[in-house]
């Protein structure tokens, strides 16, 4: 059969066979398949979509295109956790030490920011001396000694996934819920974690807007993780509303410290309490939701998991002096501040707007590669459903000489609605899927 022919197949609604699949997959990494078929393939699968075998096969097929990260020498069940992303998302950097302060072994490759989102690699290198980029021997080395350990994917890990996106991004099929699943699943089984904790986002500062669409995608990779032996258990959250207060790296560190000290906003610290126990679980350090927890607030309360975040940043070359002295993080030399135009309660503070307001300041970037500043951003001091005045300030804006200023002022005026009572607020865990 040409590869025409598994076009026309897939373009009439049939599904792939798994050598179909294979052969896409192969052929798109050594060029015998040329990427106005491949597109026309992936325009097929976003018309016609992919039944849950032929994801799975699609996500397999992706991981054995390159490295998988062998993490059977090292005891114990590692815990891997993957979030979609949001304005503000800062769990994994407070969750990664406090699991493992709990016991449980944390194998974490993270990506970096693009658009209106924040990159977990960016937070972290706005620690001076903080390495992402270990080898694969490295990475297993800060397993071993910290428990926990958070890196940048490397290039031999589903190198397919990576071809494919770039055609996905130019040809108008990114949104495709097989596709979505599949690729980020194929960078997760690939990292060589036992068992995974998702956190699919929805919302205004989310990629995926609706609970409908998280729902399905959090269902898919489920689905996908066990069919490749891996437990895997996912949330739906919210993301209408930033998470925590902070937006931007260095900030959000500092707030990640805070977190870890036991204070910290109440929505992070929760999140953090809720993924941190399931991890516990699933790593087998408890067998109960309420003893999980336990640990994991005694773990926070008596300073083991700071400690721990200390010895993981000293690991990864990072200057664990941060966790006592955060005022050796980058700060911004300006602040201007965006107050309530009248008084009321805080009916809305959109996430997406403030996530493109910290981008405009240069806490983000447009395209991979691009500098950032990792001083700027924002932070919140005014939550939705709180009550105000005419005049209090809602927003600090940590800007450096005036670089984006504007902009941002435009867009966090716009990302805030007061009115005289407040609309009902969901709660930020919307849904839980495990496999069956």
């Amino acid at each position: 059969m040409s590869f025409v022919d598994v076009i026309v197949r897939k373009r009439d609604g049939h599904p792939l066979s798994r050598a179909q699949i294979d052969e896409f997959v192969s052929g798109i990494l050594d060029d015998t398949i040329p990427d106005y078929q491949a597109s026309a393939l992936l325009m097929a699968i976003v018309i016609r979509g992919m039944n849950p075998e032929e994801t799975s096969w699609l996500t397999d097929a992706m991981v054995r295109s390159g490295e998988r990260v062998d993490l059977s020498d090292i005891p114990g069940i590692k815990v891997g956790k993957h979030s979609t992303g949001g304005v503000g998302d800062k769990v994994s950097i407070v969750l990664a030490p406090a699991a493992a302060a709990c016991g449980v072994i944390v194998p974490k490759m993270s990506g970096r920011g693009l658009g209106h989102t924040g990159g977990t690699l960016d937070k972290l290198e706005s620690i001076p001396g903080f390495r992402v980029n270990l080898s694969t021997e490295e990475f297993k080395a800060a397993l071993r000694d910290v428990g926990a350990a958070i890196v940048g994917q490397t290039a031999s890990l589903a190198p397919a996934d990576k071809v494919l996106y770039a055609l996905r991004d130019v040809t108008g099929t990114v949104e495709s819920i097989p596709l979505v699943a599949s690729s980020i699943m194929s960078k997760k089984l690939a990292e060589g974690s036992d068992a995974l904790v998702l956190d699919v986002k929805c919302g205004d500062g989310a990629f995926m807007k609706n609970e409908a669409e998280a729902h399905a995608v959090a269902a898919a990779m489920v689905t996908i993780a066990t069919r490749a032996g891996i437990r895997a258990e996912a949330f739906i959250t919210d993301m209408e509303a930033p998470l925590g207060c902070a937006i931007g790296n260095a900030l959000e560190i500092r707030e990640c410290l805070q977190t870890l000290r036991g204070g910290g906003p109440p929505d992070l610290a929760a999140m953090v309490t809720r993924f941190a126990a399931r991890m516990v679980v699933l790593g087998g350090v408890e067998q109960d939701q309420a003893a999980a927890v336990a640990r994991v607030e005694t773990a926070i309360a008596s300073g083991r998991a700071l400690e721990t975040f200390a010895r993981m940043v000293q690991r990864q070359g990072g200057d664990p002096r941060i966790v006592d002295r955060p005022d050796l993080l980058a700060a911004a030399p300006s602040r201007d501040v965006i107050h309530a135009n009248r008084a009321g309660v805080i009916d809305r503070m959109r996430a997406g707007l403030l996530g493109r307001a910290s981008h405009a300041l240069g806490a983000g970037r447009s395209e991979v590669g691009e500098s950032i500043d990792h001083a700027v951003g924002l932070v919140v001091l005014a939550r939705r459903g709180d009550r105000v005045e005419a005049g209090q300030p809602l927003i600090e804006i940590h800007h450096r000489d005036g670089r984006g200023l504007e902009t941002a002022r435009a867009l966090c005026e716009a990302a805030v609605a007061i009115a005289d009572q407040a609309s009902p607020i969901r709660p930020k865990f919307l849904g839980e899927i495990r496999a069956s």
